[in-house]
């Protein structure tokens, strides 16, 4: 029997995704600002922090899997996977960072690093510094990213394999990827796309075709 496309994205729950809620921050206003486009060379000064566990293989805001000892931060408006170098306007030291989540919420604060990119600038004992942020290139030896859709997670391996397969013969591509935090759940993602924005148009296309015209969501699969 064909499972509907509604209850495997209601299935997404069985996750137990959670985004960081760092203990020094408040809950975001309502209406969180939305991510704007920045140009290359953008700069913003203020205070950054930290967060490392309970997040740590956490979900983060755009769907990875958050992992403190890569280097990444949140910001509040960057859109996801722009990369910025943090200059510590104390002690002059900087590291490069990738933005895959939202925060930190507290007023003068403007980005949350992981905790190896806070170890990076000796961030880990204070806690917190002043800093410049600057938006930059990606660096050139990072490896390209690839994102897809996510159009439903499994207890069952059978049922997520049953969707996999009807996914890879419409779509050209879907793989079943076991959550590291979560043995047992198995995530159908659909397509490996170059862009957030190409996995974004794969998303409306997957919506649009299907009976119950509901969404899946884009993730970024090189870092799964």
């Amino acid at each position: 029997m064909r499972t509907p496309l509604v209850l495997v994205i209601a299935s997404i729950a069985l996750a137990g995704c959670g985004h960081k809620k760092h203990a020094r921050v408040t809950p975001p206003p309502p209406h969180r600002p939305v991510a704007i486009p920045v140009p290359i060379g953008h700069t913003e000064s203020g205070v950054a922090s930290w967060y490392g566990h309970p997040y740590h293989g956490r979900a983060a805001a755009n769907g990875e899997i958050y992992d403190m000892e890569k280097m990444t931060a949140a910001h509040r408006t960057l859109p996801f996977n722009t990369w910025v170098r943090v200059y510590d306007l104390d002690n002059n030291k900087t590291t490069e960072v990738r933005i895959i989540d939202r925060g930190p919420f507290i007023d003068g604060r403007i980005i949350d690093l992981s905790h190896a990119a806070a170890r990076e600038i000796e961030l880990i004992g204070p806690g917190i510094a002043k800093v410049r942020i600057e938006v930059i290139r990606t660096p050139p030896n990072v490896i390209p990213a690839v994102f897809g859709v996510q159009v439903g997670a499994f207890r069952n391996k059978d049922n997520a394999e049953s969707l996999r397969q009807r996914m890879a013969d419409r779509y050209g591509t879907a793989r079943l990827l076991e959550r590291a935090e979560a043995p047992g759940l198995w995530r159908v993602l659909v397509g490996a796309e170059p862009t957030e924005q190409a996995a974004g148009d794969l998303a409306a296309r997957i919506q649009q075709d299907s009976v119950e015209k509901s969404p899946g969501f884009v993730v970024r699969i090189d870092s799964m």
